[in-house]
């Protein structure tokens, strides 16, 4: 079982959401926090792919498979259906072709699941009304001339996407700081996961 106390909570709603024995791909992995738990507890068949080279080095001292590429251009080398589930945790915000990028990822996964933060989180509205600052959180923890995001999102941005693209989405998850947020998630949900699957 994984250790709650080791992992964010974003991860613990994936580790819960990913079936033992599954096929994952992980689109930009890091340094394998959710990966390594998933091979090690649910013995899943796991490729990583990644860009930081320190944070590869990081996955293969746990023995894990990563490709050095980028998210946008190595999926189409992937045939149909080649995972049962394609992660694009904390990484869809710092990406410049989001709807490629989804799109082939629903073409090579049966599921695909993604996590990002809230850009309409309570904390980042009052931060921008109120300071007249860029907001920082916990789940964007960046100043704006040094963050790797390209775009900002809220999750009512992100229905709306999936309903135009004609993406199901088959479950949705709501996290606060340190619980699941059951009301108002647009406002006061922190971070996101939802499972997709084609229309």
């Amino acid at each position: 079982m994984i250790e709650s106390d080791n992992i964010s909570l974003d991860h613990r709603v994936i580790y819960s959401i990913v079936e033992e024995g599954s096929r994952v791909l992980d689109l930009g992995c890091g340094k394998g926090e959710l990966l390594y738990p998933l091979v090690r507890d649910k013995h899943v068949r796991a490729q990583g792919i990644e860009l930081d080279d320190k944070a590869i080095q990081e996955c293969v001292k746990k023995g894990l498979s990563v490709f050095h590429d980028d998210i946008e251009n190595s999926l189409p080398e992937f045939p149909d259906r080649s995972f049962d589930y394609v992660i694009l945790n904390q990484s869809m915000q710092q990406v410049k072709k989001v709807d490629d990028v989804i799109q082939e990822s629903l073409r090579i996964g049966n599921k695909v699941i993604v996590g990002f933060p809230n850009f309409a989180y309570i904390k980042s509205r009052f931060m921008l009304f109120f300071r007249g600052r860029a907001p920082i959180t916990g789940s964007l923890p960046y100043l704006w001339f040094d963050t790797p995001n390209v775009r900002f999102l809220s999750i009512t941005d992100f229905k709306n996407f999936c309903e135009e693209k004609k993406i199901r989405i088959v479950e949705a998850h709501f996290l606060g700081e340190n619980d699941v947020v059951r009301f108002f998630p647009n406002l006061f949900a922190l971070n996101a996961v939802f499972v997709l699957k084609n229309g």
